[in-house]
């Protein structure tokens, strides 16, 4: 017994030693990548995604979409950046850049109410539908005569261009606490959603049919995107009911393993999916929406932390796209990107809002702001990463192409959102609260209301340097009949009526510092 509790002792001696020594002396570890050591990679990795972090801040405040920031970072790092990192692996980007876009979709999905969405249900299909089908074959009717591409080639680039992204207006219009009148936000969200899936069908079709030559493909591609369309409705449905019913039914010991559930979970149905021949992308969206409307246990931690998820996601396919990109190459394409990006700002978009918006009832201004916000964000540059697939040669010329399409894009409707909403009288400032979505309440919290009296102690502070206690969440404060969402810099003032989460025990402690804090029942 003595002589094994010896050898025991004796190998925890080793391995501990062994641990010292990788801590002291990490060269020891010959892990090399494309000549580049393990700590170079996780040293220049960190400082990317904490450029990236940080530089939303010039997001927030110059209302200069966050997309445009991460591309940029990732541009200046790339091979013909200060950062000089060469990668040009574009399979691998796709594959990181479709992983990162069902995330990113399945918070979408998350995040939004389906109260709010049901009145619009039939505008917001009707523009992920027949606006991204109307869009992408004008445009590529428009780059056969004007950019003398081939019929087959300006069908695959109309394809690869023909998604949104609405996540820059409500990031841009959050910062400036400004909302969109009526239901314009929810059409937004619900197409923004679900057009993802309906490009990806188009831009595969038309390679499908472009490397097989043509040739009765027409009757294929239909039931190709029944299938397509109706194995991803029905699987996220079912593995939206599935994951809420996991997650209530589990019995974790640990809350934090829950998120960590979610995510593997999400994963799963979109791999799972797309491996039987459905849309992946629909299916995590579908799902989204499904456990977003559903009471869930831990419902607040989750959703925050597929938040946080997402915007790992968007920085990550970003940056990656970014150091994708070489500026000389994009700097000889300048002409035929600005006449793109300007047809389809101008043209396609509208064109295709009016005719998927016809009699359904939306005012002239709102239909003009929803083709005004028709950004390009990552979906187009993801999808235009395809033609290397199937060996095409101007593979290089279509990603750089919608690569400048995107920039030019996000950079003139991103930075103009607040003024042209303005002009069409489509914004106001926050006037309902803030919806908390807590579902059910995690244990030993409750929800709160402080008023903050002419003195409080908080008062003309901002709220990160109050020292709340572990286990306080603000979500929303009400000042001078308006709503704000509450941020770190955001400044406490004497009147404000503060919501959110909090411990009983810390009650007291938030009494002292505002003047009221109690309990809502």
């Amino acid at each position: 017994m003595i002589k094994t509790r010896s050898l025991e002792f004796k190998r925890e001696i080793q391995y501990f030693t062994l641990i010292l020594s990788l801590l002291l002396e990490p060269k020891m570890v010959d892990f090399k990548f494309q000549n580049h050591t393990l700590e170079t990679i996780l040293l220049v990795s960190s400082l990317l995604l904490i450029f990236s972090v940080l530089s939303s801040r010039i997001s927030s405040r110059f209302g200069v979409p966050a997309l445009l920031l991460f591309l940029g970072i990732g541009m200046m790092a790339g091979s013909e950046g200060p950062g000089n990192i060469d990668f040009n692996n574009y399979p691998l980007s796709f594959a990181i850049g479709s992983v990162c876009l069902a995330i990113i979709l399945f918070d979408g999905g998350l995040q939004t109410s389906w109260k709010s969405v049901r009145p619009v249900l039939k505008i917001g299909i009707s523009l992920s539908l027949f606006g991204t089908l109307v869009t992408g074959i004008v445009t590529g009717i428009f780059s056969h005569y004007a950019l003398a591409l081939t019929w087959k080639e300006g069908m695959l680039l109309g394809a690869i261009v023909s998604s949104t992204d609405a996540a820059a207006v409500f990031n841009i219009l959050s910062a400036k606490s400004l909302s969109l009148k009526g239901s314009i936000k929810q059409v937004l969200e619900l197409e923004a959603g679900s057009n993802d899936p309906v490009a990806i069908f188009l831009t595969l079709s038309v390679l499908n049919f472009v490397s097989l030559d043509g040739g009765g493909q027409f009757a294929s591609m239909g039931q190709m995107f029944i299938l397509q369309g109706g194995i991803g409705i029905l699987l996220g449905w079912t593995g939206g009911k599935t994951i809420q019913w996991l997650i209530n039914n589990v019995g974790i010991e640990y809350e934090g393993l829950y998120s960590v559930l979610l995510l593997g979970l999400v994963i799963c149905l979109f791999a799972g999916t797309s491996l039987i021949g459905g849309s992946g992308f629909l299916a995590v969206y579908i799902a989204g929406l499904v456990v977003g409307n559903s009471d869930l246990l831990h419902k607040g931690s989750i959703t925050r932390f597929s938040d946080g998820i997402a915007w790992i996601a968007q920085i990550l396919v970003f940056l990656t796209l970014g150091l994708l990109c070489f500026p000389s190459h994009l700097i000889l394409l300048w002409k035929e990107g600005l006449i793109l990006a300007l047809f389809m700002m101008f043209i396609a978009r509208p064109l295709s809002v009016f005719i998927a918006t016809q009699k359904t009832g939306m005012k002239k201004n709102e239909r003009l702001f929803v083709s005004w916000v028709g950004l390009r964000g990552a979906a187009p540059i993801i999808l235009a990463t395809l033609p290397w697939g199937i060996g095409s040669p101007h593979s290089e010329y279509y990603f750089n192409l919608v690569f400048f399409v995107v920039l030019i894009s996000v950079f003139v409707q991103g930075v103009s959102i607040p003024w042209v909403a303005g002009r069409l009288g489509v914004i106001e400032r926050l006037k309902e609260k803030p919806f908390a979505k807590t579902g059910v309440l995690p244990s030993g919290f409750i929800l709160i209301e402080i008023e903050v009296s002419e003195d409080a102690v908080a008062a003309d502070r901002r709220i990160v340097e109050l020292s709340l206690p572990s286990g306080v969440l603000f979500t929303s404060i009400e000042r001078n009949e308006h709503y704000l969402i509450p941020r770190g810099d955001t400044v406490i003032e004497s009147g404000d009526t503060i919501s959110g989460l909090a411990r009983p025990s810390n009650l007291e402690f938030l009494t002292s510092l505002f003047g009221d804090a109690r309990a809502v029942t």
